[in-house]
């Protein structure tokens, strides 16, 4: 059974195992006090170009989105998301569960704009609603979609002229960056919001989300932040190391790389065969449009997630590759497309 279920069935790359492996004796301080956090955050912030921002690096993208927003909001305050974002559909209601209300609208691609934004605002009006106060974005999106350059200019203008916090989700930027269809850089990210993440969890590290607070207004206290809600790691040199390593010599990027390639290969080849997709191929995920019947029969021997019904006998399911993704996995599956009793 080969997983196209996600991109953190595996455990780290090698060189991530090496690294700590290598450091597993040392005394370190804790609480991410350490030389070894200490370090990757300036190479971070040397990635970012922004050399006076915060680096803290957490356990996970719940506790960072959930963190980040408590942090940033007053209690009669609301975040605007995209309704397919993560913390409006997979994270609980972490985000309500800290006293703040999510404002979500539909979109076709996953991606908030201005407009929408404007929408929002111009429907919560006074005090007896919440305040919108920031916008939370991912890039790539829960649907596996980028946004250009230019969508997050036009975002950003929209925060800096209605006084919002720009929030992005870097669960999955390694594969936004090395998307054939990018035109962003880490450095632009930075100086277009208020604060951003970069994931590990998904690009070959066991665990670990490096938040860059760019904007001075959110940096205060922010450790007090991450200790009262139990996100920050008492050997927190585990995630400096790992971070250390994915910003050597471009590894973050190399393996974001890789999981890409691996899904333009699945993709080409089910374009090649005539099947059509719910959301545009980009990234590392791909949502292509199955018959039941094909899903049944290809769930034997592959773990991959349905995830929206199309008509009565048509699904889009989610295939993701990861940075461990094997050529041999993917031509299984596509042996597989091919194989007598899977048809469209």
């Amino acid at each position: 059974m080969y997983s196209f279920n996600n991109d953190y069935s595996e455990g780290a790359h090698p060189r991530i195992l090496q690294a700590l492996m290598e450091t597993n004796l040392e005394q370190n301080n804790g609480y991410s006090l350490d030389r070894h956090t200490a370090h990757a955050a300036e190479q971070i912030r040397a990635e970012a170009n922004c050399p006076a921002a915060d680096v803290h690096i957490l356990t996970g993208g719940t506790q960072t989105n959930s963190t980040v927003i408590a942090a940033a909001l007053r209690p009669h305050q609301a975040v605007i998301a995209a309704s397919t974002g993560h913390i409006n559909v997979h994270e609980t209601g972490a985000v309500e569960a800290s006293g703040h209300k999510v404002l979500t609208r539909p979109t076709a691609d996953g991606k908030l704009t201005p407009e929408l934004i404007q929408e929002i605002l111009d429907a919560h009006t006074d005090e007896h609603m919440v305040q919108p106060k920031m916008v939370y974005t991912s890039d790539s999106t829960e649907i596996g979609t980028l946004y250009t350059k230019s969508e997050l200019e036009a975002l950003s203008h929209c925060c800096h002229q209605n006084d919002l916090w720009l929030f992005l989700d870097g669960a999955r930027l390694g594969a936004a960056l090395t998307s054939p269809a990018n035109d962003l850089t880490m450095a632009d990210i930075a100086a277009l919001t208020d604060v951003f993440y970069i994931g590990g969890t998904k690009n070959g590290a066991l665990f670990g989300e490096a938040l860059v607070i760019v904007n001075d207004a959110l940096k205060a206290d922010f450790r007090y932040l991450i200790k009262q809600r139990g996100a920050m790691l008492a050997k927190g040199w585990l995630l400096g190391i790992q971070f250390e390593e994915l910003f050597r010599d471009r590894l973050f990027y190399d393996l974001a790389a890789h999981a890409n390639r691996m899904a333009a290969r699945l993709g080409d080849a089910l374009t090649e065969r005539g099947y059509e997709f719910a959301y545009p191929p980009q990234t590392n995920q791909l949502f292509p449009i199955f018959t039941d019947e094909m899903i049944r029969n290809l769930s034997k021997n592959f773990l991959f997630m349905p995830y929206q019904r199309i008509d009565e006998k048509h699904q889009s399911v989610r295939l993701v590759t990861s940075w461990a993704t094997t050529d041999a996995g993917v031509e299984d599956f596509i042996r597989a497309l091919d194989a007598e009793g899977i048809r469209r």
